[in-house]
């Protein structure tokens, strides 16, 4: 697969701010939610500020990563398109991104998405991209993507391990140092793959800030992996939130390793009642994935770290499927 972005930059805080001046153009400044009662529910006092990526393009942060990629390729890589896998949030977004750049997109999802969901195909399929099914394994979904590939000449856009991928989301964590009144304290987002958290923990380099992850547990190779002291290359997952269900990647996990200080593993439960609680309070759709950021500062392992000042949350997408019931009403 070809994976080249051509005139990398590197991986610093000064690159993000670079992305940032490509992309603001295009991607949401999305606003910032505060709410009293969700405060007054941390112990330690804290101001707690709600990044909401899930009114960003396409439904999450992913349009970030998607735009910043597509600004980096030449005029011919442009004509020739663009191709990822992902049967998520990545997908809408870099169709989006596509489409807004009046470029061809193919995606491949495994073919269970086609089945069961239709909240991230029908998007695609309504910005122009085209979708390719596969069977729900990597050695399938490498084999299909090649063959688009070699029948398109498109460039691979990867979901989030990738130079370009993380700088773009790092940019939500500029856009949410800039709009909160007061000095961050800590900030969390949620972590899969690991391009959030990662190009949060660039943007976050040399200001101060602690930056945190969160993650399941049904899903949580990435804090065994800081524990083991290496990398973990697959992940059994099973959790509500599956957006999350992905190995963390080769170019993130290094930078997690170095930068964040602690990724903070909750239960679905937990997971839950924090959508729930933000649907109810902050009025937001926000789906799992993204509610376990807020689920792990609830946590008492977080609180145990005594943070003082605000926290910075990053909501990373709204993209729910209305055809089924809501988590808490199944609870």
């Amino acid at each position: 697969m070809n994976a080249r972005q051509p005139e990398q930059l590197p991986l610093t805080r000064s690159s993000v701010l670079a992305a940032h001046d490509v992309i603001k153009s295009r991607a949401h400044r999305t606003p910032i939610f505060t709410s009293s009662s969700l405060s007054a529910g941390i112990t330690a006092g804290n101001n707690l500020y709600f990044k909401a990526e899930n009114l960003q393009k396409g439904g999450a942060f992913k349009f970030r990563g998607a735009s910043f990629n597509l600004s980096r390729l030449s005029h011919e890589e442009l004509q020739r398109g663009v191709c990822t896998h992902s049967s998520g949030n990545h997908a809408g977004a870099l169709a989006l991104a596509a489409k807004e750049r009046g470029i061809k997109c193919f995606v491949v999802m495994v073919s269970l998405s086609a089945k069961f969901s239709l909240v991230f195909r029908l998007p695609c399929m309504s910005y122009g991209a085209e979708i390719m099914f596969c069977e729900p394994n990597a050695p399938a979904r490498a084999a299909t993507l090649a063959m688009v590939q070699a029948r398109t000449g498109a460039t691979f856009i990867p979901p989030y391990d990738a130079i370009n991928t993380i700088l773009g989301q790092g940019t939500a964590f500029l856009e949410l140092s800039e709009q909160v009144p007061e000095k961050l304290a800590a900030v969390i987002t949620p972590v899969g793959g690991g391009g959030l958290l990662a190009g949060t923990a660039l943007a976050a380099e040399g200001t101060g800030v602690r930056v945190f992850g969160a993650e399941p547990a049904g899903a949580d190779d990435c804090a065994r992996g800081l524990e083991e002291g290496k990398r973990r290359e697959d992940v059994d997952a099973n959790t509500i939130a599956d957006g999350l269900r992905t190995p963390v990647g080769v170019l993130n996990f290094p930078i997690i390793q170095e930068k964040v200080e602690r990724v903070i593993v909750v239960s679905d439960e937990e997971v839950i009642e924090a959508m729930r609680l933000l649907w109810e309070r902050l009025k937001l759709v926000v789906e799992p994935s993204s509610a376990t950021a807020f689920a792990a500062v609830r946590n008492p392992a977080f609180r145990e770290l005594g943070i003082k000042g605000p926290i910075g949350i990053i909501l990373s997408g709204g993209n729910v499927d209305m055809s089924k019931p809501l988590p808490w009403v199944v609870l």
